[in-house]
């Protein structure tokens, strides 16, 4: 009988083990989804033959000193001041772009509701924030929604609050009067973040096609079985259709101008994940006060929050060390089974993108 009370016993805390250890991963996924993943080796399209090198990763309109590598949420009057001379040159070079006629159909878009809706309002603080799905937003949204007083912490607010936009108490632009949506847009501090446009377009690939942590059903049932149908040539034959949406599919979509409108129609505002920085923002007809880079996050949301007066009064999640960081052996890999043609076409879509904001063109898949 002993015994048999000590083998339960051994059980209970082999169960206690395993529950504790459960929370500690699905802790440490979080963290990686919402600041985008390391490199990983994907088998969702295929990658040829070729051997991919890694190179450097490009750190964009990043000073020469080296930031450490646990980022300070508190920097100093010294960093605050340097960082600034980087944030005004990013809006300088904006406003150059924005003024280049030949880029005019890829840069400039009308105030419509579409960008409006994008658009959160914080009218305690006076701040606007546009929404760039796949950079982190989740992370400004809790900062946003602690500012408005509904949670003492961003660590405090429940994940899926964060998404469910009838109940997290962040009012969008659009549900303004007219005359609130100038007020707001004149006065306001605003910004948005950014991220190299085609490591956001695998970012997002991942997340609604492969993954879907948050369970949206309709991208993989609705959106990537009409994409499969339309782009991928032998789906009728090879019976592949039902292993899911390749990133190739999802690159010779995206890239098809005519044909994406069309299948965009049927799906409203799911496909925000993938749409340009310019259809978003509209960065070229709203003055922004800051444009943040998600590959110098670290720099960017102290910057961010001591510019809009709130350093005191929030602090931005930890941010895990290099998670943000451009990854070029990890764009060669998803787009080395992608066809020259179709890059190009990618590209042609996101050229606005790579050129506002200081994107290197991607001459190593372009080439």
């Amino acid at each position: 009988m002993r015994h048999h009370w000590l083998l339960l016993g051994a059980c209970g805390w082999v169960l206690l083990i395993l529950m504790f250890a459960s929370k500690y991963i699905n802790f440490h996924s979080r963290a990686a989804d919402d600041y985008g993943e390391k490199a990983e080796l994907p088998s969702w399209t295929d990658p040829g033959t070729k051997t991919v090198k890694s190179h450097p990763e490009h750190q964009p309109d990043r000073p020469a000193a080296k930031p450490s590598e646990q980022p300070s949420l508190e920097p100093s009057a010294a960093d605050l001041s340097d960082w600034h001379s980087v944030e005004v040159n990013r809006l300088k070079h904006l406003s150059a772009v924005c003024k280049n006629s030949t880029l005019r159909n890829l840069t400039h878009v009308s105030l419509s509701k579409f960008v409006l809706d994008r658009i959160f309002v914080c009218d305690k603080h006076k701040i606007l924030f546009c929404q760039t799905p796949k950079v982190g937003n989740t992370q400004w949204k809790k900062v946003l929604i602690v500012l408005n007083g509904a949670f003492p912490s961003v660590e405090e607010i429940p994940e899926n609050l964060v998404h469910d936009h009838e109940k997290n108490g962040l009012p969008r632009l659009s549900s303004l009067s007219q005359k609130g949506i100038t007020d707001r847009l004149n006065t306001y501090f605003k910004f948005f973040i950014v991220r190299d446009p085609f490591e956001r377009l695998i970012s997002a690939f991942k997340d609604k096609f492969v993954k879907n942590p948050r369970f949206e059903p309709w991208y993989k049932h609705d959106i990537a079985p009409a994409i499969i149908r339309k782009y991928r040539k032998s789906h009728r034959d090879d019976g592949k259709a039902g292993t899911g949406l390749r990133f190739e599919d999802f690159i010779r979509y995206l890239g098809d101008d005519a044909g994406r409108r069309h299948v965009d129609r049927q799906f409203g505002e799911h496909i925000i994940h993938w749409v340009t920085y310019a259809e978003l923002c509209a960065p070229c007809d709203i003055d922004y006060s800051v444009v943040g880079h998600h590959e110098t996050l670290e720099r960017d949301a102290p910057y961010i929050l001591k510019a809009a007066g709130i350093d005191g009064l929030v602090s931005y999640p930890s941010i895990p060390p290099g998670i943000t960081r451009y990854n070029r052996t990890k764009v060669e890999h998803y787009f080395s089974g992608i066809s020259q043609r179709d890059v190009r076409r990618l590209y042609a879509r996101y050229q606005g993108d790579f050129s506002l904001f200081g994107y290197p063109n991607p001459d190593f898949l372009l080439n």
